[in-house]
């Protein structure tokens, strides 16, 4: 569909400030629609269209792209079959009836957990399902199935509130619970536990639920440190990025993503006058554990262990370790907006007082993702479990969009090609965003101008919003920017935009994929007319 720029205009962007103006955010934006002159939704996927998710990390992706992929689908009834020609930009995960546009580099090999495995040694991961991604397939190097003694342990997520500032616990005295049994279990001797409630709860703007949900963490931080010290257990505290010790912008806004802040490392280990160094990073805490293990590090670990004395043949082998993640737990100067410092955190302020400790790296370069990015809990729990840097998949993406590699692509090519071909229509969804780990709108503009080479006949575009790092109210502005891209370059149209939310979603709330879904394929939103 050729428009010219006064057509494309500014309508979905437009309809985004009004629902600001309706006390609308952008995380939970409920479906905007565009609309004919007789109010019919334009755009909508159908039979035989092609699609490109364009988002990547991928384990919020999977629910959707079942939904419209997934013969058989039987979460909801969606209709019977469309037939897509659909590719992803990364692989979500294995078997999923789609082509891959960058596939995964392989497994990584040779991780933490591997080496404990070879060594026969019982292990342990244990959080709730919120994190459970994160603590098996990403710490194990992107392994699917647990190893020869790993036993995981993935308490359910509430499903009785909307948002975790209702219950920013979570469920934690769960997790503390089976942690503690772990503890007293002498045959498990290692131990990887991970407090999600800062970071989960650190994305919304409810100054309060924060400061209550880091209070809980450091409470049950201390709770099981308590009784792994009484059982004689090696213990390591970090986390696996920063979020809301940086809480506020320089000029007040609230900032409800991820920080580029490094963050705490505590260990608590019978041996002397032990010190650990001031330049590490999240690669160094794999090669430590082995030394306490006083197992050999294999030579792809290129993290060194932190522990500068005393020197290794003098350390005191480690029986059983538990090593706590406190997601989002970053460290940085006391301040209005360092909600950490602010809140109670008697067990924190104990452990750095009594034990040695140090920062760690946990954004940018030090965790494969490009310079000044922020972290995230993919890179931050890929890069624990490896001991070394992996380069992440947005690096990959924007080197092949550098040197055109990416406009080469046999997946989108063959996409673009179809729907082309078939007289169908190309869809392109994902996130909206500069700074998301989840993709950035740089790979969409990539695609747009891939499409208009293809000279794809109808290109539509459907947003996703989500305020995690970014300012207030910036999905109009990301909206805006895409309309003015597709009126540059006479390729695309925005027809509708929803919130995270309900279209980037892992516990099977498949009452918010089908929202999503509805919008996609149905037009059920509110409807925006192109009169606008």
């Amino acid at each position: 569909m050729q428009m010219n720029k006064e057509a494309i205009g500014n309508t979905m962007s437009q309809a985004v400030r009004n629902a600001y103006r309706r006390n609308c955010e952008d995380e939970t934006m409920e479906p905007l629609v565009l609309v004919d002159t007789e109010k019919r939704p334009v755009g909508r996927i159908r039979k035989n269209d092609a699609v490109i998710f364009y988002n990547i990390r991928g384990e919020r992706e999977i629910e959707l792209t079942r939904s419209l992929t997934e013969k058989g689908f039987q979460s909801f009834h969606p209709v019977t079959d469309l037939s897509l020609s659909f590719a992803t930009m990364i692989e979500y995960r294995q078997g999923l009836n789609v082509q891959v546009a960058h596939p995964p580099e392989g497994e990584v090999q040779d991780t933490l957990s591997a080496v404990l495995a070879w060594h026969g040694m019982k292990q342990a991961k244990i959080t709730e399902a919120e994190k459970a991604v994160h603590v098996t397939y990403f710490l194990n190097g992107k392994k699917e199935s647990p190893l020869p003694k790993e036993e995981r342990i993935i308490v359910p997520t509430r499903k009785d509130v909307r948002l975790f500032d209702e219950a920013p616990e979570m469920s934690i005295e769960k997790i503390s619970r089976e942690i503690i049994e772990k503890i007293h279990d002498p045959s498990c001797r290692f131990i990887f536990a991970n407090f999600p409630n800062v970071d989960v709860v650190g994305h919304i703007e409810n100054e309060q639920a924060i400061l209550r949900a880091v209070e809980a963490v450091d409470r049950h931080a201390g709770l099981v440190l308590d009784e792994a010290r009484r059982q004689g257990l090696t213990v390591m505290v970090t986390a696996d990025h920063g979020t809301v010790e940086k809480w506020l912008y320089p000029d007040g806004v609230i900032d409800t993503g991820h920080t580029d802040s490094p963050v705490p490392f505590i260990l608590i280990h019978d041996s002397p006058a032990m010190k650990l160094r001031r330049d590490g990073a999240l690669t160094d805490i794999a090669p430590t554990v082995l030394q306490l293990f006083h197992l050999p590090v294999p030579s792809v670990m290129t993290g060194r262990s932190l522990i500068t004395h005393p020197a290794p043949e003098q350390i005191r082998e480690a029986q059983r370790l538990l090593l706590l993640i406190l997601d989002g737990w970053g460290e940085s100067s006391p301040s209005e907006g360092n909600l950490i410092s602010r809140a109670a955190t008697p067990t924190m302020d104990f452990l750095k007082k009594s034990f040695p400790w140090t920062t760690l790296k946990a954004s940018g370069e030090a965790v494969g993702l490009p310079p000044g990015t922020v972290g995230n809990s993919e890179a931050g729990h890929l890069h624990i479990g490896a001991g070394r840097q992996i380069y992440a998949d947005r690096v990959r993406i924007n080197r092949a969009i550098e040197d055109g590699a990416f406009f080469e692509n046999e997946a989108f090519l063959n996409v673009m090609r179809a729907a082309k071909q078939n007289g169908k229509a190309l869809h392109l969804m994902g996130i909206v965003s500069f700074f998301s780990s989840h993709g950035s709108i740089h790979h969409l503009f990539a695609l747009m101008e891939l499409a208009k080479r293809e000279n794809v006949p109808e290109v539509y575009i459907h947003a996703m919003l989500g305020r995690r790092g970014e300012m207030p109210e910036s999905g109009a502005l990301y909206v805006e920017k895409i309309e003015s891209k597709a009126a540059e370059i006479q390729k695309g149209r925005v027809v509708s935009v929803i919130g995270r939310y309900w279209s980037m979603d892992r516990e099977e709330n498949w009452d918010r994929i089908k929202k999503t879904y509805d919008m996609l394929v149905f037009g059920r939103g509110t409807p925006v007319s192109c009169q606008l």
